[in-house]
């Protein structure tokens, strides 16, 4: 039987399924994976689990040649935190849990939208501090959604997914920005640059990768570029963000409100973005759903099936 290491507790039907095909190892902690904890793994186990904040770095294949684990199913869609060649130069598949994930995260996407356009975040606050002293026609006046102009960054699964919330529930006119031409079969204009389409929206959001290519793409420029009663929502990876940038942005006034999902330091915040009232933070809800992870994990157990059947995992990369 197959040694498997699962680097966070996941839904007790994944594990029941685990349990049953593999030798399973369940770390006892939420909190990622060490450097030693992940090198040691390598040469302990067949196969893992591994997850968002596993830092499995070129250095932490360095010193292997071609370690005992061969395969690395990532429960989740980003792999920001693997380096993908690094592995594979040592003889270590990966792969992902696409598709399982974009109905949710689009659905957190429309959340801070809405939620920082009707200031709702802040007006929870208001009512649970005691002191709100009831309604007035111009209490916590907001933006409207309906009809508005909604810009995306990336229109991938779940840019198209926030694309198709917002036109055809919202009547929003769509615009996105995309690194290569994108044909869709519903009304959306494609933008030529990251500038043009933040100076053109009334909500701007991010639902690109993380990685190289896409750190701090979204920064003082873009914010610069957004109108002051536009609203920005990040629901893709937090190092997409110049965070510092963002702060100076809410606190100047430079844009209405921000919406965040993630973080670039995760789980810490830039400093003075607590502080602020114009912004929406919520603990990285994007899938968190018990139907979601519950899929993602499936997804995780049947890429792991087909590798050591000596097929090929439906979500390798």
């Amino acid at each position: 039987m197959k040694k498997i290491l699962i680097s966070r507790p996941l839904p007790a039907a994944v594990m029941e399924r685990a349990d049953a095909q593999y030798d399973i190892t369940l770390r006892d902690t939420a909190k990622p994976m060490t450097a030693a904890e992940m090198r040691s793994s390598l040469v302990l186990y067949d196969g893992m689990i591994p997850t968002l904040g596993d830092m499995f770095s070129a250095d932490i294949f360095a010193e292997f040649g071609r370690p005992k684990c061969k395969i690395l199913a990532n429960f989740g869609v980003g792999v920001n935190h693997i380096d993908i060649e690094a592995a594979r130069a040592h003889g270590v598949k990966v792969s992902n849990t696409p598709g399982a994930v974009t109905d949710a995260t689009a659905d957190i996407g429309m959340t801070l939208l809405l939620m920082s356009a009707r200031r709702a975040a802040e007006g929870e606050r208001l009512v649970r501090s005691g002191k709100w002293e009831g309604w007035n026609p111009t209490q916590m006046l907001g933006s409207h959604v309906s009809g508005k102009v909604i810009g995306i960054i990336g229109m991938g699964r779940i840019g198209q997914a926030i694309a198709r919330r917002a036109h055809f529930g919202f009547g929003m006119d769509v615009r996105f920005f995309n690194r290569s031409q994108k044909a869709l079969d519903f009304p959306a204009t494609q933008v030529d640059s990251l500038q043009e389409l933040a100076s053109s929206v009334d909500f701007l959001v991010t639902a690109t990768p993380g990685g190289a290519d896409t750190a701090q793409l979204i920064n003082a420029s873009v914010f610069t570029a957004m109108r002051p009663s536009a609203h920005f929502i990040n629901i893709s990876r937090g190092e997409v963000v110049d965070e510092a940038a963002l702060v100076l942005a809410l606190q100047n006034r430079d844009i209405a409100g921000a919406g965040l999902d993630v973080y670039e330091n995760e789980p810490k915040l830039t400093a003075g973005l607590a502080e602020l009232d114009n912004v929406t933070l919520l603990p990285h809800l994007g899938t968190n759903t018990e139907e979601v992870r519950t899929a993602m994990g499936m997804m995780t157990l049947d890429n792991l099936e087909a590798f050591f059947a000596g097929k090929t995992p439906p979500n390798l990369l």
